[in-house]
C-alpha cells in the first residue's frame, strides 16, 4: 500500500495507475508472499507441538520451497495476486483521489479516515481473489505442506471450483478478516508515511528530491503497519485458506473473533505474529515500489496532461 503523492490527477486516471504500480511491485514481492502466507499456515490443524515445523525462519522457509517446489514454487499464486492487486490499490487509490480531490483529506484525521474507507471497499471488492490467492500460495509438495490443501489447478479452475462449491457468496468467504486487515494497514500506512518522510528530511541523510528519502520513509512506516496488520493478517490468511463442510461453512473457524481467540488459545499470543518478518520484508519493498511507480506514472500522466496528448 502507498501514499498517495501531492499531486493532483483525475481519480479514473489515478485507478489505472494505482493497480499498474502495485501490480508491478507484486511481481517483485509475491515470493515473499509464498513465504508468508506458509508460515502463517503453520501449526493450525494439530496441537502446538505435534505439527511438523517445515518452516523455522523467512530464508530457510524461501529456500526449503525452492528445493522442493522450484523456483516457480516461489511465485505460486502470482496472478491471483496481480489480480488482487489491480482490484484492491485501484479502487482504493481512485476513491481516496475522489477523497483528495472533495477537500476530504485536507480536515483533520480526513487522510486516516478516507485512507481507511478506501482500503475496506477495495478489500471488499477483491476479496475473492485474496481468496484464490491464498489458496494456491498454500499449496505444496507433501513434503512442505502446511494448512489445507485445496489442489487448484489454475486461478480460473480454482474461482470455478470454489463457485461451485459454495455459490457466489462463498467467494466472499473470509471477507471479514480481510477488511480491518486493509483497513489497519492503509490508515496507519497514510498516517505514518508523510510524518516519516519529514522525519528523514530532517536528518539530512540524503538530498531533499532524493528517491532515498521515500524509500527510507518507507521502510520506518512499514514496521507501523507490520505491527498493526500481522494479526489481522494471519487470521485473514487461516479463514480463506481453511476447508469447508458441504454448506460452505468454515471447518476450523466460524469467523473472525472464533478464529483470533483459537489461536491465542492453541498456539498463544504471539502466533499472531507469525510470518512478521516476512511481512515487513515485503511491506517494505512493496510500499518503496509501489510509491515509485505510481509517482513516475504520475508525472508521465501530469505531464502529458498539461501539454493536450
Amino acid at each position: 500500500m502507498a501514499a498517495p503523492p501531492p499531486m493532483s490527477i483525475a481519480p479514473p486516471v489515478d485507478l489505472v495507475l494505482g493497480a499498474s504500480a502495485c501490480c508491478l511491485a507484486c511481481v517483485f514481492t509475491n515470493p515473499l508472499e509464498v513465504v508468508k502466507t506458509r508460515l502463517q499456515l503453520q501449526g493450525e490443524l494439530r496441537a502446538p507441538g505435534s505439527y511438523p515445523r517445515h518452516y523455522r525462519g523467512v530464508l530457510q522457509a524461501a529456500l526449503a520451497v525452492g528445493r522442493a517446489d522450484g523456483l516457480r514454487g516461489l511465485q505460486k499464486g502470482l496472478p491471483a495476486g496481480l489480480l488482487y492487486q489491480g482490484l484492491m490499490n485501484g479502487v482504493r487509490f481512485f476513491l481516496y483521489s475522489h477523497a483528495e480531490d472533495a477537500g476530504l483529506t485536507e480536515r483533520p484525521g480526513g487522510t486516516v479516515a478516507a485512507g481507511a474507507l478506501a482500503g475496506a471497499l477495495g478489500a471488499f471488492v477483491a476479496s475473492p481473489a485474496y481468496l484464490v490467492k491464498t489458496q494456491l500460495q498454500s499449496q505444496a509438495s507433501a513434503a512442505i505442506a502446511v494448512g489445507h490443501q485445496h489442489n487448484h489447478q489454475s486461478v480460473s479452475g480454482a474461482f470455478e471450483t470454489i463457485y461451485r462449491k459454495e455459490g457466489l457468496l462463498g467467494l466472499w468467504r473470509g471477507v471479514n478478516g480481510a477488511v480491518p486487515r486493509v483497513m489497519v494497514g492503509s490508515a496507519a500506512q497514510l498516517a505514518t508515511f508523510a510524518s516519516a518522510k519529514e522525519w528523514v528530511k530532517k536528518q539530512k541523510w540524503f538530498q531533499d528530491d532524493s528517491w532515498l528519502v521515500a524509500l527510507a520513509g518507507g521502510m520506518i512506516s512499514s514496521v507501523a503497519v507490520a505491527i498493526a496488520m500481522t494479526p489481522f493478517d494471519v487470521v485473514s490468511t487461516r479463514l480463506y485458506n481453511q476447508p469447508v463442510d458441504e454448506m460452505g461453512r468454515g471447518q476450523l473457524y466460524r469467523g473472525f473473533l472464533d478464529c483470533f481467540l483459537k489461536i491465542s488459545k492453541k498456539e498463544g499470543v504471539l502466533a499472531l505474529y507469525k510470518g512478521i518478518t516476512a511481512a515487513y520484508i515485503r511491506l517494505g519493498p512493496h510500499t518503496i515500489l509501489s510509491l515509485l511507480f505510481w509517482d513516475e506514472l504520475r508525472k508521465l500522466a501530469h505531464y502529458y496532461q498539461h501539454h493536450g496528448t
